[in-house]
């Protein structure tokens, strides 16, 4: 690659990293804020999910006009931006109805932004698509130092200091998508084969599937995770380094790809993904109280998340060209995160004060194994090459 063929790699890493300690902060400790004006679990699910709702039509929508205009960067910045403005009436927000209006519409420009992204860095790594994950890992690094530094910080402060620190992340996001580059591709005029009969191919349909019923599985975890182990004695400190501990496999992961994807099938890592999530949540659900199990099932973060994503990533670039990219990030965005989590979330939501937390994520586990048997029964193994 070539010095004018190389990526803008911090200005794209600078914005994943300030993308996700955004998510850090929110997905992390905005369910304990929400606990503190007094929400009820089912409230306070139907609230974290509406980033799901939003995620279920919004990135495709987002993705098509992305497409057709050719320009990935104007759309980040003003769902970015337009995200930050619609963040400050939650300093103002105690109730529940006006809560849930404010996210909603937060909710519709921020969920533009990461499928937009994700496709303009792919395009932007066209010949080395491997290289995702060391672009992607900032986001991770990003993470892990929010939900460390806030974990830290709730323990001393008032739980409205979620609020001021995700204020100032989506501020700092803002800043960083100003800096992202199009690329040139993005710009060329060019006939696209029709999107439809390429999504109907098993190995798509099967990937997207099994990536509802991860996104599934991880809904409970990412909306009660903080609440579990609060309520059974840890404090937001070690919370907030739990959190991290899982980022810290998740980065790992993202470093190590590229050898990883030469060396294994997409079948074989998807296998190895979905059954770690399995184990995963049955240790969550059942060995909370062993501090040695929790560690060892936020390791497996780095499968659960970090191997299932940068595999799906690799398998959406080497199946679709660029001009169908921001439709399809959009789709899988819809699917997994919006779809997967939302009915994840809401299920969790429901069940939570009735059947009680270990049941919720032994549900969680259950929906991994589906998602198992979706890729052992329906991808081929030799899926990788198909254009």
């Amino acid at each position: 690659m070539t010095p004018a063929e190389k990526p803008p790699y911090w200005r794209l890493s600078s914005f994943y990293f300030f993308y996700f300690a955004f998510i850090g902060a929110y997905n992390s400790y905005f369910g304990l804020y929400l606990q503190s004006l007094e929400f009820s679990a089912l409230m306070i699910g139907i609230v974290i999910s509406m980033m799901q709702i939003m995620r279920i039509f919004a990135p495709y929508l987002w993705g098509s006009l992305a497409d057709r205009w050719g320009r990935r960067t104007p759309l980040i910045r003003l769902s970015v931006a337009m995200g930050f403005l619609c963040f400050m009436p939650l300093f103002f927000i105690e109730r529940f109805a006006p809560m849930l209006a404010v996210i909603a519409v937060l909710a519709l420009f921020w969920s533009a932004a990461l499928p937009l992204a994700e496709s303009l860095t792919l395009e932007h790594l066209r010949t080395q698509p491997e290289r995702y994950g060391r672009i992607r890992l900032w986001g991770s690094l990003g993470f892990i130092v929010v939900v460390a530094t806030v974990g830290g910080l709730l323990d001393h402060s008032p739980t409205v200091a979620v609020l001021w620190s995700c204020g100032l992340l989506l501020a700092c996001t803002a800043v960083a998508a100003l800096f992202m580059p199009e690329t040139q591709v993005s710009h060329m005029v060019q006939p696209a084969a029709p999107l439809l009969p390429l999504l109907k191919r098993p190995e798509v349909v099967c990937v997207l599937a099994a990536c509802f019923f991860m996104s599934v599985a991880h809904g409970p975890l990412y909306v009660f995770y903080s609440i579990h182990l609060v309520d059974h004695g840890y404090s937001k400190t070690v919370v907030g380094l739990l959190w991290a501990l899982g980022v810290v496999a998740e980065i790992v992961v993202f470093i190590y790809m590229p050898q990883i994807l030469r060396r294994w099938s997409l079948r074989g890592l998807f296998l190895f993904s979905f059954a770690a999530a399995g184990l995963r949540f049955l240790l969550i659900a059942w060995g909370v109280e062993s501090l040695s199990l929790v560690l060892f099932a936020q390791v497996l973060h780095g499968a659960t998340f970090g191997v299932c994503h940068a595999t799906a990533m690799s398998a959406l670039s080497r199946w679709f060209g660029p001009r169908h990219q921001g439709r399809v990030q959009g789709l899988y965005g819809s699917v997994s995160f919006g779809a997967g989590g939302l009915i994840g979330s809401l299920i969790s939501s429901w069940l939570w004060q009735p059947i009680g937390a270990s049941w919720v994520y032994s549900f969680a586990a259950l929906a991994g194994v589906c998602g198992l048997l979706l890729i052992f029964i329906g991808l081929p193994k030799d899926c990788a090459d198909k254009p």
